[in-house]
């Protein structure tokens, strides 16, 4: 037997039956007799019991229906109730089992009987708590360990964000013409992104993107320029060929540079995005672009959305030797280099969320430094 003392009440309208019962079990157990199911419920006003010993055949209100206002009522459809009846057809059992019962007891009881039964129902509801708690135990530790794991995870992107905006923050302040270039090419190629998931065009490509580290990754598109001269890179003028082909040599240098970090560490996976954009935003659909003179769908899909993103830019900047673009020239030059510098499918996009372009272009979701 367990050391607690389990309450127990015992719901019979004959004395005899409560005052052997009471006896039966005063040893063992905290027993509150019960003469009628009234009684029964004035005592639950105050008692919370372990287990209901219930009588069926009882004047005013019989057993059947005092279990089905236990069941009814929140406070109570837990307890378990253990019929005491005289009756011994199959039908009363099966009737009281659906009303919920969860034993039943003929009359008169045998006290070894009655206590085996007691016990027996006690340890199912201890082990039935046993398990809850232990599940909640299990469920509170799985959400504590997600919460840390997110935790850990978001201080993992905070880190890697900062170190890419930092990052590309110098390579920005070396450039005395392209101010806010890293923060706009960023939002149009979320805009370009964004259009591809609601189309759902390029599903096979975009189903290996790792989505925390895409966008986050765009502003290193540029990063090799911290190793181009300050003399080519802030030229108050057009640059010459030969300066032209120092310029591109950006692309190899940032690539470089990614792929030692790649190989000094474990933690790469934001790096994977970077890596394909930096080395192939310059790239063009119809193979003439530069380094790898890479064509069509062999140009990775992220360096494909960055060319799009970088071009515009570029045309609707001030530069040394150039006014900007209006949106309006600047659109029509996309698409009108549709099959040739940029994917046509891109493009298409770029025809839909063009607006989202001009606003960020005018300053409407970013600061234009210029």
């Amino acid at each position: 037997m367990d050391d607690i003392r389990h309450k127990i009440i015992i719901v019979d309208d004959s004395m005899a039956n409560l005052t052997m019962g009471r006896n039966m079990l005063k040893t063992f157990y905290e027993v509150y007799p019960a003469p009628s199911a009234a009684k029964l419920f004035e005592i639950l006003e105050n008692i919370l019991p372990d287990l209901i010993l219930l009588d069926i055949e009882m004047p005013e209100i019989n057993g059947y229906e005092v279990i089905k206002r236990l069941k009814a009522d929140k406070r109570s459809e837990d307890i378990p109730v253990i019929f005491l009846t005289a009756k011994n057809d199959e039908d009363s059992e099966l009737e009281g089992f659906d009303l919920g019962a969860v034993d039943y007891i003929s009359k008169p009881f045998s006290g070894p009987l009655l206590l085996k039964r007691i016990e027996n129902q006690l340890l199912i509801i201890k082990q039935r708590n046993d398990l809850l708690t232990a599940q909640t135990a299990l469920m509170d530790h799985a959400e504590n360990l997600e919460t840390r794991v997110r935790e850990k995870t978001n201080e993992v992107l905070n880190l890697q964000n900062a170190v890419l905006t930092t990052v590309s923050d110098l390579v920005e302040f070396r450039d005395t013409f392209t101010g806010g270039h890293v923060e706009r090419t960023q939002l149009y190629f979320k805009a370009l992104v964004e259009g591809l998931f609601n189309k759902a065009i390029y599903k096979e490509e975009m189903s290996k993107w790792d989505k925390d580290f895409l966008l986050p990754s765009t502003q290193l598109h540029d990063v090799g320029k911290i190793a181009i001269s300050d003399l080519i890179l802030n030229k108050p003028g057009k640059l010459t060929d030969e300066e032209f082909e120092i310029m591109k040599t950006h692309v190899v240098v940032g690539v470089d540079a990614i792929e030692r970090i790649i190989s000094i560490t474990r933690e790469h996976a934001f790096l994977k995005h970077a890596l394909y954009i930096t080395g192939t935003h310059h790239e063009k659909w119809d193979g003439s672009g530069y380094p790898m003179k890479l064509k069509g769908k062999n140009i990775p899909l992220e360096g494909r959305v960055m060319a799009i993103a970088d071009v515009y830019d570029a045309l609707t900047s001030v530069r040394p030797y150039k006014e900007p673009f209006t949106h309006t020239d600047a659109r029509k030059i996309i698409i009108e280099n549709a099959g040739t510098h940029f994917d046509p499918v891109l493009v298409e996009i770029f025809r839909e969320v063009s607006d989202q372009f001009d606003k960020v272009s005018k300053g409407t979701n970013t600061k234009k430094q210029n």
